[in-house]
C-alpha cells in the first residue's frame, strides 16, 4: 500500500503554526493535497458544537521546490481558534473526511480528530531527548562494602545467572549502586542518551524497590542520599538530566504510613489506604499483599505525595509514575486525571511521563501526564513485525500467548491507530521502547541481531521519545521481566556490533532536526516494508526498513545517502532484506 497520493497533515510543526497556543489564540493549519482539490474545509469543535472554517490554496507554499514535496501538491491553509483547553479539528477534503486516523469516505467519530492542546507544555528538553533506563542493582558497582539486610540473597555479578522466576526472584542481589552508575556515565553519553531514568531508589524488602518501606531517603545500600546527590551533580554536570521513579499508586507493605494504620484503627494514616471496616482486610496492587494501594480521597495522601514529589526535585527533572493507569482508580472511584493535574500543577516544569501498558489516550491530552511510555502504540507493532520464528513467551505484554505474527501493513495500522488518538504533542513525549526491565528483551523476541537492528532503526526514526533499557546496546536477552534484569556485560562476552548500531543511530537521531521534530507521512507498507517521510520545513529524510526481500520500490523522489544507502537520481529502495536505509531527499 503507497498512500503518497493521500491528503496528508499530521499535527507537526509543518503543519500547524504553533504548538503551544494560549487559550483563545488563533491558530494557522495546512493540509497538503497531491492533486488539484476543488474544497476543503477545516471542522473544530468549540464548546461542544462544530463548527467550519473555509480553507483557501496557500500560494507561498504550493509548487515550492523543497524536499519531498510534489511540485504538483496544493497546500491549504485557514485560521482556527484553540477555543478550549483542548480543541479537536478536522479536515473536510472533497467531501473525505481526514483526521489523524488518515482519509475516509464514510462518517467516523470525533476520537481520531487532531487536536489543538492548550494546557502548559512538557519541558523543552524533553521533545528532542534519548533515556537510558538503569535498573540500580544490575547497572554498575562502585565497589564499596555494605551490610546486607537479611532478606538479601547476594549474587556474583559474572558468575550468577539472574533466576526469571519463583523463590529468590524479588530477594536476588548483585550490589549495582549509585556511584557505581556515576563511573559509568560516559557509556551513557557516548550512547546518545542525554537523560537517566532510574527506577525507584528509596528502600525497600526487594532488589526493585517499588514496596518502598519510605520515601523520605534513598536506600544505603545504594549509597544513601549523598550518593543520589553525587550521581545527580555528575549528570548536570555532563548537561543531562535524572529522572526517578514513584509509585503514586501504593508504597510498600512496611511503610511506615502503611505499618502505622495497620497497628492502630483509630491513627490518622488509617484513611490512607482502602480498609475493610468488617474484615479489616485492604485493597493491594492486583491483590499482591506487599504493595497496599493507596486512597486518593485521603487529604493526608494528596499532602504527603505531594510533599514526597516536590522534595527529590532538589535533585531530579522529573519523574517516570509507576502504574500511573491505577493511580486513583478502585472501583467508583476514579480521581486519576484529578490527582495527575493537581500533581503536575504543583511540580511545575518538569517531565512527568506516566506507565500506561495499554491505550493512554483517556489520560493523556489533560493537563496532567505529558506522555507514556507507549507500549501499546510502538512496542506492540515493533515486536509482531520483527519477531524471530522462535519465541516462545508466554504473553505478549501482558496479552494471553506468544508474540503474533504479524505485517507490515498490521504493524502501520497499529502506529497509526494508537497515534491518532493523542496529539502530536502527547505522541513525541511519549517513549518508544523496545523493551523494559517489566519485559522480555528485544534480542529474545526477534531472535538475533538484524531484526534487532532494524527495531532500533524504527526507535531512532519514529516520533516519539527513544528509550533504551540499560543492557539492549550490548544484545543482552530475556524471556520476561525479571529475567531481563541482566547484569551489564562490562567485563564479560557482549555484541560490540548493536553497541556501535545504537551509539551511530542514536547519534543520528540526535543530530537531525527531521528525525528530533519533523512531520511524519507514510510512503509505503507492504508485508515486509515500511517507508516513511520524517519532514521539517528545510528537508526531508527517507526511512526504509525491509524486513525480507521484495520488490523493488521505485519513488518520486531523488536523495542523497545518510545511513547504509547510496546517492540516487531516481530513488529506487532495493529488493534486499533485511535492511534499513535513510536517505536526504533532495529538493
Amino acid at each position: 500500500m503507497t498512500v503518497l497520493n493521500q491528503p496528508h497533515h499530521d499535527g507537526s510543526s509543518l503543519y500547524v503554526s504553533t504548538l503551544t497556543p494560549a487559550l483563545g489564540e488563533q491558530v494557522t493549519v495546512w493540509v497538503r493535497v497531491p492533486y488539484a482539490a476543488s474544497s476543503v474545509l477545516v471542522r473544530t469543535v468549540h464548546d461542544g458544537e462544530p463548527r467550519y472554517a473555509t480553507a483557501v490554496i496557500d500560494t507561498a507554499r504550493t509548487g515550492r521546490p523543497v524536499a519531498g514535496y510534489g511540485a504538483a501538491d496544493e497546500w491549504w491553509s485557514a485560521e482556527i481558534i484553540a477555543a478550549n483547553p483542548v480543541t479537536p479539528y478536522r479536515f473536510l477534503v472533497d467531501g473525505q473526511w481526514l483526521t489523524a486516523g488518515g482519509l475516509v469516505d464514510h462518517d467516523v467519530p470525533d476520537a481520531t480528530d487532531f487536536k489543538l492542546v492548550t494546557h502548559a507544555p512538557p519541558p523543552g528538553w524533553l521533545a528532542g531527548a534519548v533515556v537510558y533506563q538503569i535498573f540500580p542493582d544490575r547497572y554498575a558497582r562502585s565497589g564499596a562494602e555494605r551490610e546486607l539486610p537479611d532478606w538479601v540473597l547476594p549474587r556474583e555479578w559474572d558468575r550468577d545467572p539472574v533466576i526469571p522466576r519463583g523463590p529468590g526472584v524479588a530477594e536476588q542481589f548483585y550490589g549495582g549502586d549509585l556511584d557505581g552508575i556515576v563511573e559509568r556515565l560516559d557509556h551513557v553519553q557516548e550512547l546518545g542518551a542525554d537523560v537517566v531514568y532510574l527506577t525507584p531508589f528509596f528502600p525497600a524488602r526487594s532488589n526493585h524497590r517499588y514496596d518502598a518501606s519510605s520515601f523520605d531517603q534513598v536506600d544505603p545500600l545504594l549509597g544513601g542520599d549523598e550518593a543520589l546527590l553525587r550521581l545527580s551533580e555528575a549528570v548536570h554536570e555532563r548537561g543531562m538530566k535524572l529522572l526517578g521513579d514513584i509509585t503514586t499508586n501504593h508504597c510498600g507493605e512496611a511503610h511506615e504510613w502503611f505499618t502505622t494504620a495497620v497497628s492502630d484503627v483509630n491513627a490518622t494514616e488509617r484513611e490512607m489506604f482502602y480498609f475493610d471496616p468488617e474484615t479489616g482486610d485492604y485493597e493491594s496492587w492486583w491483590g499482591v499483599k506487599s504493595l497496599p494501594k493507596l486512597n486518593w480521597n485521603s487529604p493526608l495522601v494528596r499532602e504527603r505525595m505531594t510533599g514526597v514529589l516536590v522534595r527529590w526535585l532538589s535533585v531530579l527533572d522529573g519523574w517516570r509514575v509507576d502504574v500511573a493507569n491505577m493511580t486513583g482508580r478502585l472501583g467508583a472511584d476514579d480521581m486519576a486525571h484529578e490527582v495527575a493535574r493537581s500533581l503536575r500543577r504543583t511540580l511545575g516544569d518538569v517531565a512527568f511521563i506516566a506507565e500506561h501498558n495499554h491505550d493512554a489516550s483517556v489520560d493523556l491530552d489533560l493537563d496532567g501526564w505529558q506522555g507514556t511510555m507507549n507500549y501499546a502504540g510502538f512496542t506492540r507493532p515493533v515486536w509482531s513485525w520483527l519477531r524471530g520464528p522462535e519465541v516462545g513467551l508466554d504473553t505478549f505484554l501482558g496479552v494471553p500467548g506468544d508474540v503474533p505474527h504479524r505485517d507490515g501493513n498490521q504493524a502501520m495500522a497499529t502506529f497509526r491507530a494508537f497515534g491518532a488518538r493523542m496529539s502530536w504533542r502527547s505522541l513525541t513525549h511519549s517513549w518508544n521502547l523496545l523493551d523494559s526491565h517489566d519485559s522480555p528483551r528485544v534480542r529474545t523476541v526477534t531472535g538475533g541481531f538484524e531484526r534487532h537492528l532494524l527495531a532500533l532503526g524504527l526507535q531512532a526514526t519514529l516520533p516519539g521519545t527513544p528509550m533504551v533499557f540499560a543492557g539492549s546496546e550490548f544484545g543482552l536477552t530475556g524471556t520476561n521481566g525479571e529475567h531481563s534484569r541482566t547484569p551489564m556485560p562490562w567485563e564479560r562476552e557482549r555484541d560490540e556490533a548493536m553497541h556501535e548500531a545504537y551509539k551511530t543511530l542514536l547519534g543520528l537521531r540526535r543530530s537531525e532536526p527531521a528525525l528530533r521534530g519533523g512531520g511524519l507521512r507514510w510512503v509505503h507498507a507492504d508485508a515486509d516494508h515500511l517507508a516513511f517521510l520524517r519532514e521539517t520545513e528545510a528537508e526531508s529524510l527517507l526511512v526504509s526498513v525491509r524486513r525480507a526481500p521484495g520488490p523493488e520500490l521505485e519513488l518520486p523522489f531523488s536523495g542523497r545517502g545518510v545511513y547504509n544507502a547510496q546517492d540516487m537520481p531516481e530513488l529506487k529502495i532495493g529488493c534486499e532484506g533485511p535492511a534499513l536505509r535513510i536517505w536526504r531527499l533532495a529538493p
